[in-house]
């Protein structure tokens, strides 16, 4: 019984030795993130050696072959000098890399206006670069570019940066101008006067902040539920001076008087006299009296009398 145990413990000590003396296999195409290629980059079962370096990868985004007996050399400074490499003459190495361009700028340039609180919610930026920027291959990182600063003047709207590129030794200089924009509501088609506004009506769109602050901006909800002051073309700008509260009554219209009081409503036919939006008082002829009451807009056609002190045989 204790030969067995001393056999099975031999065993499992071979089999360990075994597969941590496996011989690595250097692989045919290698894709790096880092600046170094290690052992463990170019071979598979690199074992305790894994973390040492080789040599230097190629530039970010660019791809290398490099001859076996390189790799041989470079191994056996490290160690390893013992190795599998079938059939393999040269290793393609290929860099990873995240694309810098002028997109990527555009919105750290963006984030950093927002975070100094030039940029508000319903605003962005449109970034025009002085010299169009050749797209530039970084490191592969979530963090491909670093903005260090950044310089904007509101009254002309210019701009310059400087910005620190993952793998990149020299710093990127840009400058450039910085339309603000800002998102205002615009009309979905040719409307005529009086029309009341719903959300269907209206679209956002972008235009530039200093256009929108000479004309005033509009929100959707202090448009959606008003009337449109003039026949207004499709497209339009919408401003706040554009539209007023809707009106439910008009001047001259026939309308239905109400009084209420209790379980009683009495109705009779008038005559509005002015223009009045839910709500607001009119005057009203009452046709059957030929007496002006004083009665609030209720509804499209109807207003209503309040239940004070009146003489109903007065109406």
């Amino acid at each position: 019984m204790f030969a067995r145990k001393i056999l099975v413990a031999l065993a499992l000590t071979l089999v360990t030795s075994a597969t941590a003396l496996a011989t690595p296999v250097l692989k045919s195409e290698i894709l790096v993130a880092a600046a170094v290629v290690t052992v463990g980059d170019m071979f598979d079962d690199a074992g305790l050696l894994a973390e040492e370096p080789l040599f230097r990868a190629p530039l970010p985004g660019t791809t290398g072959m490099v001859p076996l007996r390189d790799i041989a050399a470079a191994a056996a400074r490290v160690g390893l000098t013992n190795f599998t490499s079938t059939g393999i003459a040269s290793v393609r190495v290929m860099r990873d890399t995240t694309v810098v361009d002028e997109q990527l700028l555009t919105k750290m340039i963006a984030t950093d206006l927002q975070a100094k609180g030039i940029l508000t919610p319903g605003m962005s930026a449109q970034t025009m670069f002085d010299q169009p920027l050749t797209p530039i291959n970084a490191e592969a990182s979530d963090t491909p570019a670093t903005l260090l600063n950044l310089r904007y003047l509101p009254a002309n709207g210019a701009f310059t940066a400087r910005f620190i590129v993952a793998g990149v030794q020299a710093p990127l200089d840009v400058s450039g101008t910085l339309d603000l924009m800002i998102s205002a509501p615009h009309l979905v088609r040719t409307l005529s006067a009086g029309t009341i506004l719903s959300a269907d009506d209206i679209t956002m769109k972008l235009v530039p902040l200093k256009f929108a602050e000479t004309t005033g901006v509009a929100t959707e909800e202090q448009l959606v539920g008003k009337q449109l002051q003039r026949q207004s073309r499709e497209g339009m700008m919408l401003t706040p001076e554009d539209v007023v509260t809707a009106q439910l009554i008009t001047r001259n219209e026939f309308v239905t008087i109400y009084f209420r009081k209790g379980p009683m409503t009495l109705t009779v036919k008038g005559q509005a006299l002015g223009n009045a939006a839910a709500g607001a008082p009119v005057q009203v002829l009452n046709l059957m009296s030929n007496k002006v009451v004083t009665a609030v807009a209720a509804s499209a056609g109807a207003v209503e009398i309040s239940s004070g002190p009146l003489n109903v045989a007065g109406l």
